[in-house]
């Protein structure tokens, strides 16, 4: 059934894929409209706004909901037009903006570990500061449970270069290739596979199982840890701004670095709250009863 599903769906997405953006942005309008009719998620997109911006009213929330709908309805479909996007394609849709202190890490022989949300269009992000450093970049991700889906989005991601590694296989890996330089990227702010160990903490006003797993691998190989702000400027075209958490993270306390990236997510999020996976049940875990911990 899963190959049968497989080769029904992607010649829809191959064509989608072909579409110029004029086109693809007019189906996207489609998609729109027919997702808002279905209610998606409608629930749990407007109580996670409501529980991250109480302070909000409930027009402001339900526009911030709607607009949300648009941007999903993008991002599924600029992540399909992935698979027949070109180099110069790729540079122009998600610009970098190279910073001198990334480009003397490099000089130095310092690999770094990087840490982003799910935030903008991470699926671009990682073609944009592939093909603008001179970074090999190594993104750890969550294989999809869908055997045929998972191979066609492993050739999409590792168009240009990129190397994808399971996040399983993610501390054995760096171990294996501590002599060369790398960039390593972790979407820090998905749910832990085991919230039983996770690090607690307050994001977006509430109590958030995080995955500590990119600081404590910055902190073993003492990689500098950089945020990527990926910034939509407007429809189908990104920025990404590098910014540097921490030059030297055997120096930090335990946690620090988490922290720092959830404050800066939330900066991020507090700017231009739209662009973030809302409809996500990232609150779905509690805290274990009698866990003081990180509190």
């Amino acid at each position: 059934m899963q190959a049968l599903s497989y080769y029904l769906l992607y010649p829809l997405i191959y064509l989608i894929a072909s579409l110029p953006f004029w086109a693809l942005y007019t189906v996207s309008d489609v998609l729109y409209v027919l997702l808002r009719l279905s209610g998606y998620r409608k629930r749990v997109i407007v109580n996670n706004l409501k529980n991250s911006f109480p302070e909000k009213s409930d027009k402001e929330i339900a526009a911030i909901a709607n607009n949300y709908y648009r941007y999903l309805c993008d991002l599924i479909l600029e992540t399909l037009k992935t698979l027949k996007m070109g180099e110069s394609e790729s540079r122009k849709r998600c610009a970098f903006h190279q910073e001198p202190w990334l480009t003397k890490l490099h000089q130095e022989g310092r690999s770094i570990v990087i840490v982003m949300g799910h935030y903008g269009n991470w699926e671009w992000a990682g073609p944009g500061f592939a093909l603008n450093t001179p970074y090999p970049l190594v993104v750890i991700y969550r294989p999809l449970s869908h055997p045929y889906f998972e191979k066609m989005m492993t050739g999409m991601r590792t168009r240009f270069g990129t190397r994808i590694t399971p996040e399983e296989k993610a501390l054995r890996d760096m171990v294996a290739r501590q002599k060369e330089i790398t960039a390593t990227a972790f979407i820090a702010d998905q749910t832990p596979s085991d919230t039983r160990n996770a690090y607690w903490t307050n994001f977006l006003r509430q109590d958030t199982p995080v995955h500590a797993g990119p600081e404590k691998i910055a902190r073993k190989f003492n990689y500098p840890m950089v945020f990527m702000n990926v910034k939509r400027v407007r429809r189908g075209y990104y920025e990404i701004f590098p910014e540097l958490l921490s030059d030297n993270p055997k120096d930090t306390a335990e946690n620090e670095l988490t922290d720092a990236f959830i404050q800066r997510l939330e900066k991020q999020i507090a700017i231009d709250p739209v662009p973030w996976l809302w409809s996500h049940r990232r609150w779905k875990w509690k805290r274990p009863v009698g866990d003081a911990r990180d509190m």
